[in-house]
């Protein structure tokens, strides 16, 4: 926690800022602020040549006509609008960079940059990513303020220390024979107004660290409102930053779902083949009227029962034929398999993403099984289409309706389901029928 001041417009209700380092510390900011502004000033000045040329035919252009002029002023004004827009950030992003280090001088507060973090490789992820931030056009904006407005409020502010010099050098000048000279509306023209002038301006002295730091804290507060980042940025990085992790650990899931299936279709599920198959050669071996024959019987058939509910449960956990063919032929199967009629619409051109594919699987599963346990429906219809970046699910039946995704957690875990990999998920099921069920997933070509 900090005890002082934290900058220099905080430092000014100090008793002792004339002795406390913040003086020098602004000070040295403004100085180094003209270098900045100086060096900055240049590319600047070559991006804003076709502004000010059309400005100097707006208002020198002679006897020509006005709308040649007008051509000319209008070309130069989209011409210098294109270059900035296109070198802009080229020049407003490390000159932010650097300015977020300086403000150290006079801020013992962090400046944190708002920009995202690129996550692909190569110029064209960061370019697109850097152009199309708000922290960017913000340091666009204030590296054009600090060319522009600082030198001009820089040079309004540095009048009065060089006039308090001046007074300050009044007996001196006077002494050279320079003879009467004026400032403002007073004149100086003997040794005795030359003294008076000096008190002045030993009595006005004390206030240049003041209006130092007065200037030196408002450039910094500007600096920190355009280049720090805000609260929006930092929820939209969270934001992002979640988005990711959501990805990565859907992806994780998906892995460790198809390995577990993978583990139970060539172990388990192979083990219990060959017991079944042992059991059923033992069963031929063994006389029907021997004391074993039931319970060998009894055990065969548990074993095939066994190998029934395990064949179910991998298919559950990650359908093989999803895995081979492809999400239209995993719901024609699903269809096949439902107890009453389905139609399934829609021609899905390519695999889609494995993760999106499985969405859709088990949404349509988990949709078919309430349909044919709770809505006493006579047919149901699926319908796909993938258009503009989305996937989009309808589900229908003519049921009773009268899902609610509060009486159950088959509806909502459908909807974590698809929030996980961004999509969304409506329904519609009003008492007496029919049920609606739409499903919306990003999926970009």
């Amino acid at each position: 926690m900090e005890n002082g001041p934290t900058t220099p417009l905080e430092s000014l209700r100090q008793r002792r800022f004339l002795i406390s380092a913040w003086p020098w510390r602004s000070l040295g900011y403004l100085l180094t602020t003209a270098l900045v502004a100086a060096a900055v000033g240049v590319p600047w000045l070559i991006l804003g040549t076709p502004w000010l040329f059309a400005l100097h035919r707006l208002t020198s252009g002679g006897f020509q006509p006005v709308e040649s002029r007008l051509g000319v002023v209008l070309f130069g004004t989209l011409l210098g609008a294109v270059l900035i827009a296109v070198c802009g950030p080229l020049i407003g992003l490390p000159v932010a960079a650097l300015e977020r280090r300086r403000l150290r001088l006079i801020s013992t507060r962090p400046v944190e940059s708002g920009h995202a973090r690129v996550r692909e490789p190569g110029p064209w992820p960061w370019l697109r990513t850097r152009y199309t931030e708000a922290a960017t056009w913000r340091a666009v904006g204030y590296t054009f303020l600090l060319v522009t407005a600082a030198p001009l409020l820089y040079g309004a502010v540095l009048l009065v220390p060089l006039l308090i010099l001046t007074l300050l050098a009044a007996p001196f000048l006077v002494a050279d024979g320079s003879g009467p000279f004026e400032i403002g509306r007073i004149t100086i023209d003997s040794a005795a107004s030359a003294r008076w002038a000096a008190l002045v301006g030993l009595l006005l002295f004390p206030l240049v660290p003041y209006l130092l730091a007065l200037l030196a804290g408002a450039h910094g507060a500007v600096a920190r409102l355009l280049l720090h980042r805000g609260a929006d940025d930092r929820l939209r990085a969270e934001l992002v930053e979640v988005a990711h992790s959501r990805a990565r650990l859907v992806d994780a899931f998906e892995s460790e779902r198809r390995r577990i299936e993978r583990d139970l279709h060539d172990g388990a599920q192979q083990r219990l083949v060959s017991l079944t198959l042992q059991l059923g050669l033992a069963r031929l071996d063994l006389p029907a009227e021997s004391p074993a024959a039931g319970p060998l019987a009894t055990a065969h058939e548990q074993a095939k029962q066994a190998m029934v509910e395990l064949r179910e449960i991998i298919h559950g956990i990650h359908p093989q034929i999803l895995t081979e063919r492809g999400l239209p032929a995993a719901l024609a199967e699903l269809a096949d398999r439902c107890p009453i009629p389905v139609t399934v619409q829609g021609d899905l051109s390519g695999r889609l993403p494995g993760h999106l594919e499985a969405a859709t699987y088990f949404v349509v599963a988990e949709a078919l099984t309430n349909a044919a346990r709770h809505s006493a429906a006579t047919g149901v219809r699926v319908d796909l289409a993938r258009q503009d970046g989305q996937l989009t699910v309808r589900i229908s039946d003519d049921g009773h309706g009268g899902a609610d995704p509060a009486h159950g957690t088959g509806l909502t875990g459908l909807a974590d389901r698809l929030a996980a990999v961004g999509g969304r998920m409506l329904l519609s099921s009003p008492p007496g029928g029919p049920t609606l069920l739409q499903v919306e997933l990003p999926c970009p070509r």
